[in-house]
């Protein structure tokens, strides 16, 4: 398919996909002439992926490119590609201090050791936890601190389900690439629901007070 085509089959702009090919987020299409090229399904694909790492996960052009990098580096693990994403999807936080900052890393850190999990010091997304908690401590809001376990144990739940919706891929780049659209899409789904969820409750329970 030309360009034109491509575009009208992902709602992407002929501008913007062309952007994203001499970003390198998109491989190069078939040369038919030296000013046409011809574009087949991986590009749509790949193209339906980068939208959703930029429209649904909030990535920078920069950290698209880091992450499709590694996906197709094959000489990374599962592991280390998740680390990636992981890294990718973390806030910009500015390095914390102070009493309140100090004691929600404490929090942090004992509750990773009390559920076991097995998580890199300094892992970015520890940091945002600690991030959110320092801020929870400063609002007085700490009686919200004896809902983390029950937090945790829902989302290892989630988590589990996230690894067997990966391990379903086909092959390694099928698995890669679920890895990242799970951890992405997720993301936003987790959030929808929970606030879906949550007005649901409300009409249920607190409707009729």
């Amino acid at each position: 398919m030309r360009v034109a085509e491509l575009s009208k089959r992902t709602g992407v702009a002929v501008p913007t996909i062309k952007y994203y090919l001499r970003e390198g987020l998109l491989p190069p299409g078939e040369l038919t002439s030296p000013n046409q090229a011809r574009y087949g399904e991986e590009h749509v694909r790949r193209l339906k992926l980068v939208r959703a790492l930029i429209d649904v996960g909030g990535l920078s052009i920069a950290a698209v490119r880091d992450v499709l990098e590694t996906m197709a580096d094959s000489d990374e693990s599962m592991y280390e590609v998740l680390g990636t994403v992981q890294r990718n999807l973390g806030a910009d936080l500015p390095a914390g201090d102070g009493e309140a900052y100090e004691k929600a890393s404490r929090i942090a850190y004992e509750l990773i050791e009390r559920r076991e999990w097995q998580v890199k010091t300094g892992a970015p997304q520890l940091e945002v936890l600690t991030a959110a908690l320092a801020t929870l401590v400063e609002l007085q809001g700490e009686d919200l601190l004896e809902l983390l376990d029950a937090y945790a144990e829902a989302s290892e739940r989630i988590a589990e389900v996230d690894i067997d919706y990966t391990r379903r891929g086909d092959g390694r780049a099928g698995a890669v690439e679920r890895m990242v659209i799970g951890t992405v899409v997720g993301d936003a789904i987790l959030s929808a629901l929970r606030r879906l969820a949550h007005e649901n409750e409300a009409a249920r329970r607190l409707r009729s007070g």
